[in-house]
């Protein structure tokens, strides 16, 4: 027997293109040879990144050009993070860990994420400590150049490492563009200040801290985003509305219309595992509906990349089980 809304449900959903949506998501290897790449390609930039804002802050004398050196270096670091959380990730499950080592990837996303909090908070204090002492930026030609490409540099990386987190899923990717991000946005005040200060140096001399401080407060919002998203992964996340839909959609068209509710999702790296409660006609035999069940699992795994288990409930128990 079949629910007449499972039907209705069905038949809006006949047209979706699944393939479309679902089959496009790229192998657990792929992803993690995508990942390993851009955190390498952001390892060599960094540090020549790094080195120039060193050797322009030598020469113009100014410390806040060679704390924004330390601060590229630093980024530097949490891509060889990234690095490490992507191999770790990726190893076999074993007896002790059977669902393998894939939320090793969060657990750099939090290192990553925290690591982000501390360069925000230094950032505060430098943008009071700025404004305390009247303290306005004052670069020379060199600074000024190297500070543009940083910029331009930086923001190109973030726009590629978001796009391999589009791509892939890492949310360790996402950590690695926003810290990108995050040397684009701290070096904006400098510049700005470059300009401001040479025109208006008397008037606005606090510019340089005002940013500094807005620029902080960019970053711990991006932070709390980054620990969050990760933190809710290692709790256990509800299962995506529209995923949900899908997958009902999905069965009403290969299987018929049967109704299926207490959808969970558990997610370890690229290896996500999801239950839910299937209704089947309280006539069949134990064999018959296992045989269902372990169809639709293979299906679901085929076309949207879940590991499933599904619990078989009798049609009968559906009028005491709405959801």
């Amino acid at each position: 027997m079949q629910n007449k809304k499972s039907k209705n449900f069905c038949s809006r959903k006949k047209n979706r293109n699944f393939a479309k949506k679902y089959t496009m998501h790229p192998s657990a290897q792929e992803s993690a040879q995508k990942g390993i790449r851009a955190a390498l390609v952001s390892v060599v930039t960094n540090t020549t990144l790094a080195a120039l804002k060193f050797w322009a802050g030598a020469i113009s004398g100014s410390v806040a050009l060679i704390a924004d050196a330390w601060h590229t270096l630093s980024d530097s670091i949490t891509s060889f993070i990234v690095i490490v959380g992507i191999k770790l990730s990726r190893k076999k499950a074993t007896v002790s860990h059977p669902f393998g080592y894939g939320r090793w990837e969060q657990i750099a996303a939090l290192v990553c994420g925290f690591i982000l909090a501390v360069v925000a908070y230094e950032f505060t204090i430098d943008a009071i400590d700025r404004l305390k002492h009247n303290t306005a930026a004052n670069f020379g030609l060199i600074a000024i150049l190297v500070i543009s490409a940083s910029i331009i540099v930086k923001e190109s990386l973030a726009q590629y490492a978001f796009w391999v987190y589009r791509k892939t899923g890492l949310i360790t990717m996402k950590a690695e563009g926003w810290h990108h991000r995050s040397d684009a946005l701290s070096s904006i005040p400098v510049l700005v200040g470059i300009f401001i200060g040479k025109y208006f140096g008397e008037m606005f001399w606090w510019m340089d801290g005002v940013l500094g401080i807005i620029v902080a407060l960019s970053l711990f919002w991006a932070s709390y985003e980054i620990i969050k998203s990760a933190i809710n992964k290692l709790l256990g996340e509800r299962v995506p509305i529209d995923l949900e839909q899908d997958i009902k959609a999905y069965i009403c068209k290969h299987f018929g219309g049967y109704y299926t509710h207490h959808y969970h999702i558990h997610s370890y790296g690229d290896v996500r595992e999801l239950t839910f409660h299937l209704h089947v006609n309280g006539y069949e035999t134990v064999e018959e509906s296992h045989k269902l069940a372990t169809h639709i699992e293979n299906a679901l795994k085929k076309q949207f990349h879940l590991e499933c288990t599904i619990h078989i409930e009798p049609e009968s128990q559906k009028s005491d089980l709405k959801s």
